[in-house]
């Protein structure tokens, strides 16, 4: 399966999220025959990211987004479980502190971007100003509506200067997300993970659907699409992350350096 066009959000696309099954597994099954498949991705992209640390003619820039207990940690900790530490570094983005807010929103987003060579991961990104500040109103709507096409303007920007950016969305169910939440109350590894806020944001489902949706429908394009991955089922989360991954690196056409001359 190409993962990456049966998951892409087309530009200027209108989301409906309420008719995309986040429990769907494109025809896949959770059996020995998928873990090799996801086994042998994680694999391959340990090699790409080696040659693609080497190369260093460009930066890869993932982004996460999805509600509490998406899987935004899990996705990082599975599907670059390969990855040398060298050549990747993750930035979780909490709410702005007192220096950040004294710059434009886009400031500390800027600061996190990847070098050459790397592999960057947002946990949370820049599209928290069009989702938590519109569902809490933290500004008023005419700021956060043109936080789009800012952001967009941002990207490109991004994209121009050699750093390819891969968006996704982890499209979980409320049904799932409650599970999950449970899991964390009764679980001591997980209990500390949650948050008197949680079933505060629960109760504001709807909003941020329609936040979501906004944004997927504003902010897909083709210097920095988004990607829908369902995941109500954590392992099929990891195999269409990771083969999305793996699918952009080879279109790279990667090849290790020569030996330079004074070597």
């Amino acid at each position: 399966m190409d993962f990456s066009r049966k998951m892409i959000v087309p530009p200027d696309k209108k989301i409906d999220l309420a008719k995309i099954d986040p429990a769907d597994t494109h025809g896949y099954k959770h059996d020995h025959k998928t873990e090799a498949k996801l086994e042998k991705t994680i694999r391959r992209l340990d090699d790409l990211q080696y040659m693609f640390y080497a190369e260093r003619k460009r930066a890869l820039l993932i982004v996460l987004q999805g509600m509490d207990t998406a899987g935004k940690d899990g996705t990082i900790r599975h599907v670059m479980s390969g990855v040398s530490p060298q050549g990747c570094s993750v930035t979780s983005f909490k709410v702005p502190n007192s220096e950040e807010l004294a710059h434009d929103f886009l400031w500390r987003i800027h600061k996190a971007v990847p070098e050459k060579g790397m592999i960057g991961i947002f946990n949370r990104s820049q599209y928290e100003d069009v989702l938590v500040v519109r569902v809490h109103k933290l500004v008023p709507k005419d700021i956060w509506k043109a936080r789009y096409d800012e952001i967009n303007r941002f990207e490109r920007n991004l994209a121009e200067n050699d750093v390819k950016i891969l968006k996704f969305f982890l499209h979980i169910s409320k049904e799932e997300q409650k599970k999950r939440l449970d899991e964390r109350l009764h679980d001591p590894r997980k209990k500390w993970k949650l948050s008197k806020a949680d079933e505060k944001e629960r109760k504001l489902w709807g909003d941020y659907m329609a936040a979501y949706e906004a944004m997927l429908h504003r902010c897909s394009t083709d210097y920095a699409p988004w990607f829908i991955i369902p995941s109500d089922h954590k392992w099929f989360r990891n195999l269409a992350v990771s083969r999305i991954i793996v699918e952009t690196l080879e279109g790279f056409d990667l090849h290790f350096p020569e030996t330079p001359e004074d070597s």
